[in-house]
C-alpha cells in the first residue's frame, strides 16, 4: 500500500487509507452523498483527489493516516460491529484502547448476538484484500444448538444447500457432541450459519467465531484486544488460510 500523501488517488481510495471505513464501506458513504471535495458533494466513487484538496466526510475534514493498526478482538455477545447505532446498542469499536487516536473499523463482521474473533484496522487495503471473497481465507466457528441436530446437516452443508434464492456452502464441518458443532466457510455470507440453522428448524444457543485464516482466538479473553503479530499479518497477506 502507498500512503504518500503527494500522489492523486480515487476518492474511497482517500477515505480507506484516512482511516474512516473499508473500500466497500466508503463507496457507500460516497453514494450517500457524505462526502465533499473542496466544498463540493461528490456522489461518484472514481473521482481523483490530489495533494491540497479538502476531504470532508459529514463536514469534518479527513487526512491519509501514516500509523496502521491491526487488531484482534474477542467480541462479547450484544455488541455490534458497527461505527455508530442509532439505537444506542453498544459497540464493539468501543472496547478498544482509548490510547489509538486512529479511526479504526472492523474487517468484515459478527452480527449483534454472536462472539468470537473480529479483526479491527485503519488500512483500507488490507481491509479490502481480506473481505474480498476471491481471498479464500477461512472462518471457523463453534456453535452450539437449543435441540440435538440432524445426522444430515453436515452432509448437506458440505454439499451445498439453496436457501431462499441464496446458495450456502461450509469447507468442512464436524460435529463435536448432540447439539454442538464446528464448521468452517471461506465466504461467509452475512448469517449464513444462522439462516442454515433456521432451514433445519435449529436455533443456535452459541456462535462463536474461534479463527479468521492465521489468526487464531486463543485464550484471548472476552472483550479484550490484541495486536496482531508480524507473522499473522505475513500470512494474512500472503493469503494463507488455515493455520
Amino acid at each position: 500500500m502507498n500512503l504518500n500523501n503527494d500522489i492523486a488517488m480515487r476518492l474511497q481510495v482517500f477515505l480507506a487509507h484516512s482511516g474512516v471505513a473499508s473500500r466497500r464501506a466508503s463507496e457507500e458513504f460516497i453514494a450517500r452523498g457524505r462526502v465533499s471535495v473542496n466544498g463540493e458533494t461528490v456522489t461518484t466513487p472514481g473521482v481523483k483527489v490530489s495533494p491540497g484538496d479538502k476531504v470532508c466526510l459529514d463536514g469534518k475534514q479527513l487526512a491519509v493516516e501514516k500509523k496502521l493498526h491491526y487488531l484482534a478482538l474477542n467480541k462479547p455477545p450484544e455488541y455490534l460491529c458497527s461505527s455508530s447505532d442509532s439505537y444506542g446498542r453498544k459497540l464493539a469499536l468501543d472496547l478498544l484502547s482509548p490510547a489509538i487516536r486512529e479511526r479504526l473499523y472492523n474487517v468484515g463482521r459478527l452480527d449483534y448476538l454472536s462472539s468470537g474473533l473480529v479483526l479491527f484496522t485503519n488500512d483500507g487495503d488490507f481491509a479490502a484484500r481480506l473481505s474480498h471473497p476471491s481471498s479464500g481465507i477461512e472462518k471457523e466457528y463453534l456453535v452450539e444448538s437449543t435441540v440435538p441436530i440432524p445426522e444430515t446437516f453436515m452432509e448437506e452443508f458440505t454439499a451445498g444447500i439453496l436457501i431462499e434464492g441464496q446458495w450456502y456452502k461450509a469447507v468442512d464441518v464436524e460435529q463435536t457432541g448432540r447439539k454442538s458443532l464446528r464448521i468452517v466457510l471461506i465466504e461467509g455470507k452475512n448469517r449464513e450459519i444462522r439462516r442454515v440453522f433456521s432451514h433445519f428448524h435449529l436455533h443456535p444457543r452459541l456462535l462463536r467465531r474461534i479463527r479468521i485464516g492465521p489468526v487464531a482466538l486463543g485464550n484471548l479473553a472476552e472483550g479484550m484486544a490484541r495486536r496482531l503479530t508480524a507473522e499473522e499479518l505475513r500470512l494474512l497477506n500472503t493469503g494463507a488460510s488455515a493455520l
